[in-house]
């Protein structure tokens, strides 16, 4: 689905994804479809496991050797999914497309400094920047990338990650839960940074369950439950008023609104219930329910 103006750097088209267990598949991600383009921030929420980091990994080809993966994403002429694991390798990862990892300092090598750390991967990408150069664009002080990650606050280690993401100077940015355990100024500024990271141009993808961050930086909102995305908007749109039952009950569970909790429980990825997932929590449920409706901008009955 289209939104908003500037060339698409990335486009997904039914995307799904499958685990196979014994005896079980779970349904991780299905027939996802949406578009980011270019200076714009798409926000994917929604609770926790709805698929939303599994995403992310389809895209870069990091999931384990169990999972399937259909449909198409498309970086500009390169079908993310189709491509070979050398070309992902190769072409991708830190070259067009970053990713910034939920928990940076658990990423980062404890035994080697912040600039270490950077410079083995500026020379793995071939780029002829100093450390120092990419640092300056992260926020960071020359000074700050001599210190080890466990010197490193979560600020810091946050922006080392953002470093990191940037040393190939790729046009796509995914940042997978980029705020989990930070305190809500650091929030902020890394909801800041990222939105920088947009306004000089790159598409950025953010995967995230924080709402409110979530409204500070995205240009569109795409809400997931149980592997669908059922509603896809522009941000003020979206906060104004969501038209899919879930995506407003999450936004009326914010401490900020009714601070009033979506009644049960999300289903089990591997025994999804027929039709729209959401039917079994849903105030507007009818019969019609029990028929998967089709994302058009909204996946509901009664939107």
């Amino acid at each position: 689905m289209e939104i908003g103006a500037g060339p698409v750097t990335l486009r997904v088209d039914g995307l799904s994804v499958r685990f196979h267990l014994p005896g079980a598949t779970v349904h991780a991600v299905t027939d996802a479809r949406f578009e980011l383009r270019e200076g714009h921030c798409l926000a994917l929420v929604g609770e926790s496991g709805c698929g939303k980091s599994v995403m992310a990994h389809a895209l870069l080809g990091l999931l384990p050797g169990n999972a399937t993966v259909t449909g198409c994403a498309r970086l500009g002429s390169l079908d993310l999914v189709a491509a070979p694991e050398k070309v992902l390798a190769r072409q991708v990862r830190g070259r067009r497309i970053g990713l910034i990892p939920q928990s940076p300092a658990a990423h980062l090598t404890p035994v080697r400094t912040a600039r270490a750390q950077l410079a083995e991967t500026l020379r793995e990408l071939g780029r002829a920047e100093t450390p120092d150069q990419v640092a300056a664009r992260a926020g960071l002080r020359p000074g700050d990338l001599d210190r080890y990650p466990h010197q490193l606050s979560g600020g810091m280690a946050q922006r080392v990650a953002n470093a990191l993401a940037l040393a190939g100077d790729p046009p796509l940015i995914i940042a997978d839960e980029p705020t989990t355990g930070l305190d809500r100024p650091l929030v902020e500024a890394t909801m800041a940074e990222l939105r920088r990271l947009c306004d000089d141009g790159r598409a950025v993808l953010i995967i995230t369950h924080d709402l409110r961050a979530a409204e500070q930086v995205a240009d569109d909102i795409a809400v997931m439950y149980a592997g669908r995305i059922v509603e896809l908007a522009p941000a003020p749109t979206f906060f104004a008023g969501p038209r899919h039952p879930y995506a407003a009950g999450l936004l009326d569970s914010l401490p900020s609104r009714a601070f009033v909790p979506i009644p049960g429980e999300p289903p089990e990825l591997t025994r999804l219930p027929s039709g729209c997932a959401f039917r079994p929590r849903c105030p507007r449920a009818t019969a019609l329910c029990e028929e998967q409706p089709v994302l058009n901008k909204v996946a509901c009955h009664h939107a």
